[in-house]
């Protein structure tokens, strides 16, 4: 408090105190304020934080006047202790008791307006009011010198504080520690309004008004919420003044044509202004806005870097004058890499659109260039884009678009030509353009002779390629290979896919696809194409790592994709949105997920999936501990929970607790991985080597009596085949048990730990050497408080306690965390290459099986010619008479029953096929459906009527029918080819006549 305080009584000044109870009262002085020319009268001057108030001597205190000090525009101190005030009201003039008074009040208001905006010395003058400002003291320890650099988000709150109480309004203080702490922890130089949209207009013109003075922020964001004329003065306010705003964004915030002019002006009147990105989009700021802001565009010396427009509802003539405006101004060839013009139909339709044209004609640094719904001429875009840019563009959105103004079936030859010379391309979206078929021909090919671009984005979605694009896409994409995400949903493919799946599967680049909508096929076309596709994700050398077929209607079919994903290893992420697959389907999914070990994201929604399916899902996600993210089906979920609520609720947390689980390190149950890999490469290997091992066995034993020397040694090599086939058996688990004895205590775990204890003496030394710093350099800043502490080795010792790290943290961090990564993937690298062994050694022997059983089977034949005669060397009638009847099976029913050719790659190939759950017998939706798929089995209607159920049963009989083809084969009986055995009773008439009485049973 001021020494002249003391001449005001106790009781004035616990008054003023109680009457300016809402702000701290920081000083106190007696004045003489003169009322009039040369006469003073006694008063009090209160100084709170940003307002100066006079009180007349009376009790209880009144306000007589006051004001803020951002309302001074002049602060003089004269002679005689005098101080004049010039304010936007008048001037004020007081006298105050001492030289030191004069200086407290001085520097009171130097700091206010310090803290407000930097650089408000110019307002303090001492001396004469006439005479020239004199030297300020500006040193670090100086209250006057207090630099809004180093405040909290550039002293954004004191701003806010000073404007609130300049403008007569309530401080929020919330306000004030969202910016102190949220934006601060963050370090966010984005003030986004979204942030206070709960609060009135005028605190958000406020907190605008505060930018104009604040150094930290650099962008004001502003989307989807629209701004009152209060706020927008404020926005044209900060933009005259700042010096720090570089980037501006009003998207939908209800701005009109006036403001796009008066926003014009304010570029003009700002010398200072730094904006280098504006989005003014979904706003309809019409021609003459536009047409005043390209003017001012002109005049920018730097150009913009961002400049986004869509859906501005501006017309060519716009277009035309901000194209002038590219050209005239050299700045923007080599800073302008963000333009959005999407959204405004019809601006690309006319001769005004060359002016754009020209701009993108020539170099320039565009990176992103979004023209969607613009009606443009694809092919006059991309001329102008060949010749300006191929070097640096990387985004290009041309959706909903027509590919030429004028008719043609010959394509530009500006398709080709781009496509082939581009270097930078990521990202293509020709969505709903309608490509023409030599233009979709052009711009494969063009794709496919680029060898500069990789992992390339195609959007050809909507474009109603229908037969002829899936020929074309067929005959050239197998070519591309720079293309890793191919869009080709909503295209009228229908039973085209049937041929352009497997097309699909040949492009080995080709890493995510998306199929929906594309499915509009009856039943049995459908089952084909989902087998089709099937197969292509089954296969060894998949390139797939996301598939998505949302919104295709897919139904209960949905589970023959499903089916297969418990088996596959190459897809991460399946979209099988909107397909209506009801709860059957999540019951399926819940089964596929038991067992897979690869996907890691699935979306799912819109598929009528009750809490029941959901709970069968929660139930899978319990032994699934890979997958990591499911998306919130909002549709399902909201219809579950208005049926069933409260299970509904538990079964989604336990879903996203599992899901949560997953995302964190921990041991992946490896003994599932193994028993699931187990039985895909064991289970159709042992049945074929089964099969084979038997037909030599017979062979060898017809065989045995041969003389013959080179028979008797490949009967002796035929019998080490077997040999081998029986011990191949226990290869697998042997080879994998083998490396998990290995991997106990094996070297990686040996080094893991002798890391740990190396990082954990690395981290105490590192305190230490920080420590010490860090005490001599508070002994250097501050030597009397250091010499006033306890003393320097118990304040080390003391500081020494506090900065220790955990040993078994550091453990726990490397072993537990980084190392147990380590050793999931060894695992899996692990069970990759005793895989690999197992499959190689097992090609090797059915190979050799299958030779040796095609030569031994020569012998018998050639042996069952030379029995005839009798008297044969090697004993040929009984060799015969034990071989005749097998050596008939072998020519007629050896391929068929092993399921393979002549050719041996065919036996790879059916060993290496991975097993996928047969199609659930509740795959129809109705007993109509069920009954047409059954006739498609060649099974009558009603057949199950005489089982006395109308549904089927998880009978064996049932599953075989899984097995059985479903078209293009006429059913066969496995026995069809044996010999009846003769009759032996004659027909009577209650007796079958078409069974022998052995078998009337």
């Amino acid at each position: 408090m001021a020494k002249s305080s003391a001449e005001l009584t106790r009781e004035l000044q616990d008054s003023i105190r109680r009457c300016l109870s809402q702000a701290a009262v920081l000083q106190q002085h007696r004045v003489k304020l003169e009322t009039k020319p040369k006469k003073f009268e006694d008063r009090v001057l209160a100084l709170t934080s940003w307002r100066l108030h006079l009180f007349p001597l009376k009790v209880p205190a009144k306000v007589e006047s006051s004001f803020n000090v951002l309302e001074i525009r002049a602060f003089n101190t004269l002679s005689q202790n005098q101080i004049l005030v010039e304010t936007e009201r008048g001037m004020v003039s007081m006298r105050l008791p001492s030289a030191e008074s004069v200086d407290q009040v001085t520097r009171h208001v130097s700091s206010a307006l310090s803290k407000v905006c930097p650089g408000p010395g110019s307002l303090i003058r001492r001396g004469n009011a006439d005479t020239p400002e004199g030297p300020r003291d500006t040193s670090p320890n100086s209250e006057t010198s207090t630099s809004t650099a180093h405040s909290v988000c550039g002293g954004f709150s004191e701003t806010y504080a000073a404007l609130c109480d300049y403008n007569g309004l309530h401080c929020r203080e919330e306000v004030q520690w969202d910016v102190d702490t949220i934006y601060h922890a963050e370090d966010n130089r984005e003030f986004n309004l979204l942030d206070f949209s709960h609060l009135e207009s005028r605190d958000l013109a406020l907190m605008v008004a505060a930018l104009a003075y604040n150094q930290w922020f650099t962008k004001l964001y502003c989307k989807d919420l629209r701004l009152g004329s209060e706020v927008l003065e404020q926005v044209l306010h900060t933009l005259s003044k700042s010096g720090s705003l570089e980037e501006l964004v009003l998207d939908n915030a209800g701005l009109k044509t006036d403001f796009v002019q008066k926003l014009a002006g304010v570029f003009g009147e700002n010398g200072s202004c730094v904006l280098h990105a504006l989005t003014l989009s979904h706003n309809p700021i019409e021609d003459k806005g536009f047409l005043s802001l390209s003017q001012q565009l002109l005049c920018f010396p730097t150009g913009l870097t961002k400049l986004c427009l869509a859906k501005t509802a501006i017309s060519p003539r716009g277009l035309q004058a901000l194209g002038q405006t590219f050209g005239a101004n050299p700045a923007f060839a080599s800073s302008l890499q963000y333009l959005d013009l999407s959204k405004n139909p019809g601006l690309l339709a006319t001769d005004e659109a060359n002016a754009l044209y020209s701009f993108l004609a020539q170099p320039n640094a565009l990176v992103h260039l979004d023209l969607a719904g613009t009606d443009c001429a694809i092919d006059l875009l991309l001329g102008a884009l060949l010749h300006g840019c191929c070097s640096h563009l990387t985004y290009l959105n041309l959706a909903r678009n027509s590919c030429s103004h004028r008719k043609g079936r010959e394509a530009p030859p500006a398709f080709k030509q781009f496509f082939s010379s581009t270097y930078t391309l990521s990202h293509i979206n020709l969505s709903a353009t309608r490509l023409p078929l030599e233009a979709l021909r052009a711009l494969l090919q063009g794709l496919s002779l680029n060898s500069h671009l990789s992992d390339l984005h195609l959007d050809l979605s909507s474009c109603e390629l229908r037969s002829a694009g899936a020929q074309a896409l067929q005959e050239q994409l197998w070519a591309v290979t720079c293309v890793g995400s191919l869009d080709l949903s909503d295209n009228g493919f229908d039973s085209d896919l049937l041929t352009l799946v497997p097309a699909l599967g040949k492009n080995k680049s080709l890493k995510h696809l998306f199929l929906g909508k594309n499915f509009n096929v009856k039943a049995k076309t459908l089952e084909e194409i989902l087998h089709k596709l099937v197969q292509l994700i089954q296969e060894e050398d998949c390139s797939l790592q996301s598939l998505s077929v949302a919104d295709s209607r897919l139904k209960l079919r949905t589970s023959i994709l499903i089916n297969a994903l418990g088996s596959n290893t190459c897809l991460a992420k399946v979209d099988l949105s909107g397909n209506g697959m009801e709860d059957i389907g999540a019951k399926m999914l819940s089964k596929a997920l038991q067992i897979n070990s690869s996907l890691r994201t699935i979306l799912w929604d819109r598929n009528n999936t009750s809490a029941l399916g959901f709970l069968d899902i929660a139930r899978a996600l319990e032994s699934n501990h890979t997958l990591r993210f499911m998306s919130f089906p909002v549709s399902d979920i909201s219809q579950a929970y208005r049926s069933a609520p409260e299970r509904t609720e538990d079964v989604w947390q336990k879903i996203q607790w599992y899901l949560v689980r997953n995302n964190h390190s921990q041991t992946c149950p490896q003994e599932q991985a193994f028993r699931l890999q187990q039985g895909l490469v064991t289970s159709s290997a042992e049945q074929m080597l089964q099969r084979l091992c038997g037909r030599v066995q017979e062979e060898v034993r017809a065989l045995r009596l041969c003389p013959l020397e080179p028979v008797q040694d490949e009967l002796l090599y035929a019998r080490d085949l077997i040999k081998d086939a029986k011990n191949s058996r226990a290869l697998f688990p042997s080879l994998y048990e083998l490396g998990h004895m290995l991997a106990n205590d094996g070297p990686v775990r040996q080094r893991l730990e002798s890391v740990a204890s190396e990082v954990s003496k690395a981290v105490d030394k590192e305190l230490q050497v920080i420590l010490e710093s860090m005490v001599s350099l508070t002994q250097e800043l501050c030597p009397v408080a250091m010499r006033v502490a306890e003393g320097h080795n118990k304040m080390l010792s003391n500081v020494a306690e506090r900065v220790t790290v955990p040993r078994n943290f550091i453990r726990g961090a490397l072993l537990e965390q980084a190392g147990q990564d380590i050793q999931n993937k060894l695992d899996e690298v692990k069970l990759s290459v005793v895989t690999y062994l197992t499959n190689s050694i097992v090609d090797e022997i059915l190979q050799e099986l299958y030779h040796s059983h095609k030569s031994l089977a020569r012998h018998l034949a050639q042996l069952k010619t030379l029995s005839d005669p009798p008297g044969g060397p090697c004993q040929g009638q009984d060799l015969s008479s034990r071989g005749r009847g097998r050596n008939h099976d072998h020519d007629e029913t050896t391929d068929d029953e092993l399921g393979t050719n002549i050719d041996t790659m065919a036996i790879k190939k059916q060993k290496r096929c991975r097993k996928i759950r047969p199609v659930s017998a509740f795959i129809s939706g109705s007993p109509q459906d069920m009954e047409s798929q059954l006739g498609s089995l060649g099974i009558p209607p009603g057949w199950f009527s005489g089982l006395g159920s109308s549904q089927p049963t998880a009978s064996g009989s049932w599953e075989g029918l899984s097995e059985l083809p479903t078209h293009g084969y006429k059913l066969r009986h496995q026995t069809q080819g044996r010999p009846r055995p003769p009759r032996t009773t004659p027909p009577g008439p209650g007796r079958p006549s078409d069974f022998p009485p052995s078998r009337r049973q």
